[in-house]
């Protein structure tokens, strides 16, 4: 039988991959800057103007729908800002100049400079839900898994498929209070668990790669990096399965009067619909998932991974940055470095 259909082109089919990229490398390298220095809101401030000035000259028309915003604060790559130089595509834009700022600002590996790119009204509006409780896995798992089912049962599939019993799977897990429940299921269960102190977009992505020490992402974290999270998972042929989570009364009211069903399963295809998505990162500190930038005499060494949903295609990149070049032209100051406190 002959496949009739035809391809439609897209306007985001133009491969942007290499342009993004340039952008987190610019939000990394001003980051990189504050590694180890005990600034959370230095490091990020860097971050965040790096991105802001690279992001305007890439060719898209781009509304920042996952920002720093009210949760943070901030006053550049708020929700709902422009971005782009105002050609190309319409796409929804998602941003975390720095996801893991206690990392950063500890010297803690896995802070990354992130990025994500969706067709424009693709990604989810959590309205105003901080927080969501999430279950992230790789492609191995992603048709077996149920976030209702529960803790046990969850893992019991996963080892199921993996061909072991329950006591070789791992979890990785946000190491907070609110999730000495689901760690006593965890070990109950029979299962390991990994904690991550921050930065719950590379433990999603590690959940998801087959080389990864970890199979599983659970607990509650974030709702803007579930979402990006999410871009990185369709890319990887992964799943991420969430339910928002109101912090309060007061949160939950909004959530309920912005039209959200809090018993409602979000899908990875819920929180990025379409299969038209790139997602972007570069390594701040050095991690499981990518390198931090290492600054030498004259320039910089940076990692990166870059994913595009259409085509299934993941890159690492590995760069190297000539500070001299780069002031020639750049709207960044990439040399600049914090000044010492006077005594």
């Amino acid at each position: 039988m002959t496949n009739t259909r035809t391809r439609i082109p897209q306007d985001l089919d133009r491969n942007l991959a290499l342009d993004l990229v340039r952008v987190t490398e610019a939000a990394a390298m001003a980051a990189g800057r504050w590694v180890g220095r005990g600034d959370k809101e230095g490091g990020d401030g860097a971050a965040v103007d790096a991105m802001r000035k690279l992001i305007n000259s890439i060719p898209m028309r781009g509304v920042v729908v996952i920002g720093e915003g009210e949760k943070d604060n901030a006053p550049m790559l708020f929700n709902g800002e422009h971005v782009g130089d105002g050609s190309g595509p319409e796409v929804d834009v998602a941003v975390d100049p720095v996801d893991g700022t206690t990392l950063m600002s500890k010297g803690m590996p896995n802070a990354v400079a992130v990025l994500a790119v969706s067709e424009r009204g693709a990604m989810f509006d959590p309205s105003a839900v901080f927080y969501m409780e999430k279950l992230a896995v790789g492609p191995a798992y992603a048709d077996v898994v149920d976030i209702n089912a529960g803790v046990a049962e969850n893992l019991r599939r996963i080892a199921k498929v993996k061909g072991t019993d329950v006591s070789e799977v791992t979890v990785c897990v946000l190491d907070r209070s609110r999730h000495d429940d689901l760690v006593t299921q965890i070990r109950r269960a029979g299962a390991g668990i990994r904690f991550i102190s921050d930065g719950d977009i590379a433990g999603s992505i590690a959940a998801a790669r087959g080389e990864s020490d970890v199979d599983v992402l659970m607990g509650i974290g974030g709702t803007p990096e579930g979402i990006i999270s999410a871009c990185a998972l369709k890319c990887m042929g992964g799943a991420m399965q969430a339910k928002l989570w109101p912090r309060d009364a007061e949160e939950r009211e909004k959530a309920l009067a912005a039209g959200h069903d809090l018993d409602r399963v979000l899908s990875t295809d819920d929180l990025v619909t379409g299969d038209n998505c790139f997602f972007v990162a570069t390594g701040v500190t050095s991690g499981d998932l990518l390198r931090g930038v290492r600054y030498r005499a004259g320039g910089a060494y940076t990692q990166s991974i870059v994913m595009r949903s259409k085509s299934g295609t993941i890159r690492v990149i590995d760069s190297y940055h000539r500070l001299e070049k780069l002031a020639l032209y750049s709207a960044v100051d990439f040399d600049g470095r914090p000044l010492a406190e006077q005594e």
